[in-house]
């Protein structure tokens, strides 16, 4: 194994990170509370919560799809 270490300590390391790895995130999780739901219509500009609200003035014009320009 890696660096002379025996199997058996390998596996337990490894268990270990695995386990503490899962657990950290579920901490995160449960602790942000992430909105998983996927919205039918997409939101309008500044309705979301992630967006920068600060920023509003933009220098360049947005880029818009091709399905939004048919309408």
């Amino acid at each position: 194994m890696p660096a002379g270490v025996p199997m058996s300590t390998y596996l337990k390391m490894f268990t270990a990170s695995l386990l503490a790895m899962f657990a950290g995130a579920e901490v995160v999780h449960r602790y942000y509370r992430p909105d998983l739901t996927i919205p039918e219509i997409p939101p309008k500009p500044g309705e979301l919560k992630t967006e920068l609200l600060g920023l509003k003035e933009r220098k360049h014009k947005p880029q818009v799809s091709q399905q939004e320009e048919l309408k």
